[in-house]
């Protein structure tokens, strides 16, 4: 991701942001949805609960509205080049100008740079992909505050039993404890968009649980794709035996050990799910201590999922 200098310049900061942006065509297929409420953008800073010393990481800066109230040193990424260019000149000849750096790129295809904390007004359409991006960097950041779309939200802190439960919602709450702080319209930003938002905050669990989270995700995929069906029936699937067959054979191959001649994955597959108590369990009302026990019943038997 290139760097963009800002340079001192004698042109006064326009803290609000009045007349900034006028004239700009925004983008709203990157997900350019300018948050121009600064009520707003002030609860986001003072939950986000920042320290004079933090690096700050913004993702979409936009035209700045954000990024100009955070005191501390902000790394800014930014697709847009235009974008860049105006936040470059608004902070120009004014004390934030040795404060910021701007990064011009995809975030998703960069590696991030050390970081505290994360706010941002993030484009919806890199959520998941982003969020994920969060809770495996290391070393590991205090928290994050980041604008979503609501549905994606709501499905980041949904339960067990909530029908907005899903494989988003364990893997992020394996990683990390996440709550809902607030709704968004959507008469907030400029250009509106056709959705309303909400703001989430993240914290990873530090250290993380002791899982490998490919395996993790592996196992997710597979119970969820069916999430009201009873574990028995999703693992009786043609698609899924083979698929943990050729993985039992890999682990069998690897640790020497011999597979016997009447061998069949769906009997050795429905034993594990008895013996653990989870045959007619279903996805969608089991919690992370049950996935954890499930995975374990699994790997003592030698079937993976990665």
């Amino acid at each position: 991701m290139p760097k963009v200098k800002t340079k001192p310049h004698s042109r006064q900061l326009r803290r609000e942001g009045k007349g900034l942006g006028a004239g700009i065509r925004f983008n709203t297929g990157l997900g350019q949805h300018i948050l121009k409420n600064p009520l707003i953008v002030n609860s986001i800073i003072e939950k986000a609960g920042l320290y004079p010393t933090d690096v700050v990481l913004e993702v979409g800066p936009g035209t700045g509205n954000m990024t100009v109230k955070m005191l501390e040193k902000v790394i800014a990424c930014e697709l847009d080049l235009k974008l860049a260019g105006e936040l470059q000149k608004r902070v120009q000849g004014t004390p934030l100008a040795n404060k910021l750096e701007i990064k011009i790129g995809d975030v998703l295809k960069s590696d991030l740079p050390f970081f505290d904390a994360c706010v941002a007004n993030l484009p919806y359409q890199i959520s998941s992909p982003f969020v994920f991006k969060l809770l495996l960097h290391r070393p590991f950041f205090r928290c994050a505050v980041l604008m979503f779309q609501r549905e994606f939200a709501l499905r980041l802190v949904a339960k067990p039993g909530s029908p907005l439960y899903c494989r988003l919602s364990v893997n992020t709450q394996l990683l990390a404890r996440v709550d809902h702080l607030m709704k968004v319209g959507k008469n907030n930003f400029k250009p509106p968009p056709k959705v309303e938002s909400s703001v989430v905050r993240i914290e990873p669990k530090n250290p993380p649980p002791p899982v490998n989270f490919q395996e993790w995700d592996g196992l997710l995929r597979i119970v969820f794709v069916r999430k009201n069906k009873t574990l028995a029936a999703v693992f009786n699937s043609n698609a899924v035996k083979q698929l943990l067959e050729q993985n039992y054979r890999i682990h069998c191959s690897q640790n020497n050990l011999e597979i016997p001649e009447d061998f069949n994955i769906g009997t050795l597959v429905q034993g594990i799910l008895k013996d653990t108590g989870y045959s007619e369990k279903r996805a969608r009302v089991m919690d992370i201590d049950d996935f954890i026990s499930v995975l374990h019943g699994f790997n003592a038997k030698g079937i993976h999922f990665s």
